[in-house]
């Protein structure tokens, strides 16, 4: 069993930065694939990055690439996600997940085994 707990969320006016961060209890934490996803009101949950057990690898869709950088620190734990260049469609509700399986996509949130309750982004013109 995982738990996860989202921190660092909050509101921001367009061009600002936030770092959120997931912290992970449970074992194994270094084994698993984790992910960040957000989810607007009345949209789908929206995947947003995703990185490797050891974080040599790491996805984005275009609409994050080159604004949102995701990073882990397994001593910790912990896993980030530092946004800059925020704009207003960023606004969401932002989860942070653990993806158990070594293999599958990171894209989709149906591969992924557990999540935190999430923590809200909002970002003003």
């Amino acid at each position: 069993q995982v738990q996860l707990v989202e921190a660092g969320g909050g509101s921001v006016r367009a061009g600002g930065s936030l770092r959120l961060s997931c912290a992970a209890s449970g074992r194994n934490f270094t084994r698993y694939g984790m992910g960040w996803f957000r989810q607007a009101p009345g949209k789908e949950r929206e995947f947003v990055a995703g990185i490797s057990e050891n974080g040599g690898s790491t996805y984005y869709p275009d609409s994050v690439k080159g604004r949102f950088t995701i990073s882990r620190d397994n001593a910790k734990n912990t896993m980030y996600l530092q946004m800059n260049s925020l704009k207003p469609e960023d606004t969401a509700v932002y989860y942070c997940a653990v993806k158990k399986a070594y293999s599958g996509s990171y894209y989709f949130a149906p591969e992924y085994d557990y999540w935190g309750q999430g923590t809200q982004v909002t970002v003003s013109s």
